[in-house]
């Protein structure tokens, strides 16, 4: 089984591409950092790694996804391998990301919290407010 999930953050805003061809496709490549386990007393160390995202998800990457941003995504390693101009092979690694979703709340992300969110994700509806104004029924 090929599968894999990694929480880390973006080391840049993501690189969206579009194929050539009758129906052109969105392609999106970013860099996860994710932390690595630390053991006690040692310092924490990141692996950085190479994902890519075909479709939709690309879509979604280049609206919503940008450097800084934690995320959790899933998807199964690809590897592969090219010759280079000096006819070097090279070896390459990354992760096929077939589901990715925010790990932390906006709020968060963007260095600022919500007061009226402070105790949690729900805040208080004042006693006076009548029912008809409320955005949900």
């Amino acid at each position: 089984m090929n599968k894999v999930i990694l929480m880390g953050r973006l080391t840049r805003d993501p690189d969206i591409r579009y194929t050539q061809g009758e129906t052109a496709m969105a392609v999106a490549r970013y860099t996860l950092a994710v932390d690595r386990y630390r053991k006690s007393g040692g310092d924490q160390q990141a692996d950085f790694v190479s994902c890519v995202v075909f479709r939709k998800g690309a879509e979604f990457a280049e609206k919503y996804l940008h450097q800084g941003l934690k995320l959790l995504v899933s998807g199964h390693i690809r590897t592969g391998s090219y010759v280079n101009k000096e006819g070097q092979k090279v070896y390459t690694t990354e992760v096929v990301v077939t589901e990715q979703e925010f790990a932390e709340k906006k709020a968060v992300s963007s260095g600022f919290a919500r007061p009226e969110a402070a105790d949690g994700d729900f805040m208080d509806i004042p006693e006076t407010m009548d029912e008809e104004e409320l955005p949900f029924r």
